[in-house]
């Protein structure tokens, strides 16, 4: 049984070396060629999705809402996606935050506001996000890291996060 198991993943190995968006999502703390080749094929060409909330919604990381009256109520994961996809992100993402600083930060503050589950899946919802930052703009994760170390510096979003426009309640 050994000896399938090992062929089978050098099969996949083997895959994901073939395929560049996959290659350079292996650059990513965490991210296995399993995790890689995966969110590269199911994902597709990242430049269908207008920005990280899209693809979260498309792999269904994102809460269901129950609305009503002017009253909006969040309930949990709508799960309308590729399960298979939502359960390698959460299952990189417990890996990729003992090895990614900022990752690691966003982690353990969600943890304390709101819990082991709810924290792995909004840790493994941002992985989800960079994995996309990482395929549409084809840059490896030294590249995305000295990005959002340059967004920091000029004031901009954090790495991974979209920027946020100034809404009408807040001028």
């Amino acid at each position: 049984m050994n000896e399938q198991i090992d062929e089978r993943d050098k099969g996949v190995n083997d895959q994901a070396l073939q395929r560049p968006g996959a290659k350079l999502l292996m650059t990513h703390p965490g991210v296995g060629p399993v995790t890689a080749l995966a969110t590269d094929v199911f994902l597709g060409a990242p430049a269908r999705f207008e920005d990280g909330k899209a693809v979260v919604s498309y792999v269904g990381m994102i809460p269901s809402e129950y609305s009503s009256g002017g009253q909006q109520r969040l309930g949990g994961l709508s799960k309308q996606g590729n399960p298979f996809l939502r359960f390698l992100w959460c299952e990189a993402a417990v890996h990729a935050v003992r090895r990614d600083p900022e990752l690691q930060r966003f982690y353990r503050r969600k943890l304390a506001q709101k819990g082991l589950g709810k924290a792995r899946v909004a840790a493994a919802r941002k992985l989800g996000i960079r994995l996309w930052i990482m395929l549409r703009d084809q840059i490896d994760y030294q590249e995305f890291c000295r990005r959002g170390q340059m967004r920091q510096k000029n004031g901009g979003a954090c790495a991974g996060m979209p920027e946020v426009g100034h809404s009408p309640a807040m001028q």
